[in-house]
């Protein structure tokens, strides 16, 4: 089997990342932590194999990720938490709405994300 049928595995866990929600990856490109030039050179994990990332997922949908160390949200500011909360909640919901759909991968992120890359964009 060809690597491109083979989907993406994760780089913690070894498992196969099957569905678009799952992905740590799709959802930092979708809320502006990953470059899209580094999208296809970049490793793959399950959401809840970055847990500094999925404990900021806050949906009945998503069962809570605890984690622990200097960077848990429960050790944080308030404000900062709300806020994170909020951005990843928003992209994670925002995978799950492009799960089997025929969008673009730039048209991938969040609306405010899609205005920066286009602000950068020497070709504007």
């Amino acid at each position: 089997m060809a690597k491109c049928d083979e989907g993406y595995l994760c780089e913690v866990c070894g498992e196969d990342v099957a569905e678009l929600p799952d992905s740590d990856l799709y959802l930092r490109y979708v809320i502006g932590l990953l470059d899209p030039e580094v999208l296809h050179t970049s490793p793959e994990r399950h959401v809840r194999c970055n847990p500094a990332l999925a404990q900021y997922i806050v949906d009945g949908a998503f069962k809570p990720v605890a984690f622990e160390g200097d960077f848990d949200k429960r050790g944080l500011d308030p404000a900062y938490v709300r806020e994170r909360e909020a951005l990843v909640t928003r992209g994670w919901r925002r995978l799950r709405e492009l799960r089997g759909s025929e969008t673009a991968i730039i048209e991938y992120p969040l609306p405010e994300v899609v205005e920066k890359l286009r602000d950068r964009s020497p070709f504007r």
